[in-house]
């Protein structure tokens, strides 16, 4: 769904529909999370790293914290592999071991190294 700043993401839902008024940001927060107000989606890197990476194994979790005395927020992404049942130390490329796993990855990076050999 779109979000309020106009990207889109999986985890965002809203409903105006005959008088309602829903707004929720339904990814997994992290337990010291502050509230999460419509106006952090500007800021959100969520979308973009789903938009990296399409991995079914990643599962994310969104902790926003008050910075400087609440005067702003910082959003701190967590992710996981479930597959393997790992930490991922960076959420926009993924996991290393199901990377590794995918030959057709490998293909396409050998395919990017050597240009000159696909010249037919």
């Amino acid at each position: 769904m779109r979000t309020p700043s106009g990207r889109l993401c999986d985890y965002y839902y809203e409903d105006f529909h005959r008088g309602r008024n829903v707004q929720e940001c339904r990814i997994p927060k992290g337990e010291r999370s502050v509230p999460w107000q419509p106006e952090y989606c500007t800021k959100c890197p969520i979308p973009d790293i789903l938009r990296a990476n399409a991995s079914p194994n990643l599962e994310l979790t969104l902790t926003i914290r008050s910075i400087w005395l609440g005067f702003g927020r910082k959003m701190l992404v967590e992710a996981w592999c479930r597959k393997h049942d790992i930490p991922i130390s960076d959420p926009y490329v993924g996991c290393k071991i199901c990377n590794d796993e995918r030959p057709g990855l490998a293909l396409f990076a050998q395919a990017l190294e050597d240009p000159e050999d696909n010249d037919d």
